[in-house]
Formats: structure tokens, sequence, C-alpha cells
């Protein structure tokens, strides 16, 4: 018995399965969920807990199982069409951004954005009668939207969120300020969701390894001109900058604090 992490979602966790299949990372495979079928794909992340989710691989995808998955694919604009519809007549303050149709054709999950707490109960009781299958609405951050819709950042290439299969990483203001430009300002340091950049995870570890041995910014230390403040780091020189009790600017190593 081998067990895997299988990816189903983009949006949510991995599922952790067992199976008989000797299977490899990337290869597609037919998996039930709540006894709806659907196209997972083996994957190397770490998976969320086996009875969090009753997933159960039942085979290796063929291709007929491939073609059916890329037809239900093309039903995703009537889907959309229909339901932002459906979502003006109602009245509700939500916008859509994807919909997945379920391998066997069973149940339709609508992704969606929305800034506040939606009752969407009538919706759904709506889009079921107008589609005759179950559907289910998610609501997703704006980086999984931003996920789904694709782009590129400031860098001029494909945004990081692409890349992420599985979960999308945290990101907090911390990173930005373990390497120094927080400063900079919420505009400089987001991306086009409008939260943190993921990028900002990339070398946060590393920077928080190197800072090991400097002073706090705005703390006091002392060296044999006088005292001064810490009002700048910059670890892959080893400057700090300080503001000097007695007036001006110096910029000294840390080997030179007392």
């Amino acid at each position: 018995m081998h067990t895997y992490s299988v990816r189903v979602y983009n949006w949510e966790p991995l599922r952790q399965c067992n199976s008989e299949l000797d299977l490899n990372i990337g290869e597609q495979v037919v998996v039930k969920e709540d006894l709806v079928s659907e196209i997972g794909v083996i994957d190397s992340g770490e998976s969320i807990m086996a009875d969090e989710k009753k997933t159960i691989i039942v085979r290796k995808a063929t291709k007929r199982d491939l073609e059916t998955y890329e037809k239900n694919k093309e039903k995703k604009a009537e889907i959309l069409q229909l339901s932002k519809s459906e979502i003006k007549r109602v009245g509700l303050n939500m916008k859509l951004v994807d919909v997945h149709v379920s391998l066997d054709g069973s149940n339709s999950i609508i992704l969606f954005t929305a800034d506040e707490r939606i009752d969407f109960r009538e919706l759904v009781k709506n889009l079921s009668k107008i589609f005759h299958r179950s559907v289910r609405l998610h609501q997703v951050g704006s980086r999984d939207e931003a996920r789904k819709l694709g782009g590129c950042g400031v860098c001029g290439r494909d945004l990081c969120c692409l890349s992420f299969p599985g979960n999308l990483p945290s990101i907090s203001i911390d990173m930005a300020r373990v390497q120094q430009i927080a400063h900079r300002g919420s505009e400089r340091i987001s991306g086009v969701c409008g939260r943190l950049m993921c990028c900002l995870s990339y070398e946060a570890a590393q920077y928080q390894q190197m800072l090991i041995g400097f002073p706090e910014i705005h703390s006091s230390v002392k060296i044999k001109e006088g005292k001064g403040e810490v009002i700048e780091i910059n670890v892959l020189t080893g400057d700090i900058k300080l503001r000097m009790s007695e007036g001006g600017i110096l910029v000294v190593k840390k080997e030179v604090l007392l």
C-alpha cells in the first residue's frame, strides 16, 4: 500500500490517499470525494490528514477520462454567464472568478470573491434548478483570484502564485521588515492582487539568519565615537547606519559596536 498526496482542487489543501497503485509525481488519477468523481494529480507537497476528507484513488486517468475533463472545461463560459445573470437578478454583491465541473458532471463548484459575508442560499437553489446538477459556491481570496486569472508581476515574469499548485504560502509584513523594504510603502511591495507579494517569502529566512548579531532597528548602541540610534541595516554589506546623539549620521560595521 502506497501513500500519496493528491491535488484535486488548486484552491484547497492536498489530499492524503492510500492506494495499491504504483503512481509517479505528476500522474493524473481519477479520485472519488464525497461521492463525486474528479481528476486529481499526484503531488510531492505536504497533504492534510487522511481522515479530514474522504478521498479515494479509483484508477489512473484514462484517455476517455481526460477527454471528458476537457469537455467539461468547455462548459465554463456558459455556466459563468448564466450565473452572473442570476447573481445580478437576486442582487448579490459578489464577483465570479471561475467554475469547475466535476468529472462525472454531477457537481459544479463556482468560485467567487466578496468583500463581506454573502448569504447565497437562494442563489445556490436557483442555480441548481438552472443547471440540473448540484451547485456549490466557494469563496476565495484575492490571491486565488489572481492565480486563476494569471498575468505578469512588476518583474515582468508570470505571477508567483501560478507556480504554487497547492496552498498559497502565508505572507506577512514581517518578511518585508526583515528585508528592510517595509518602508517603501504597501503599493511597492504589493502584487496585482492587492496583497503582499509572494516573492517576499523567497529570501526572508536567509535575511533572518543573516541578521543574527545585528542590533535592532531604533535601538541604542555604543561605538568609540559615542552613542547612536540604529536607523538602517544593510545585511548584504554589513553596514549599520546610526543617527548619533551628538548629531550627524554615521555608517559603521557591526564589528565596531561596543
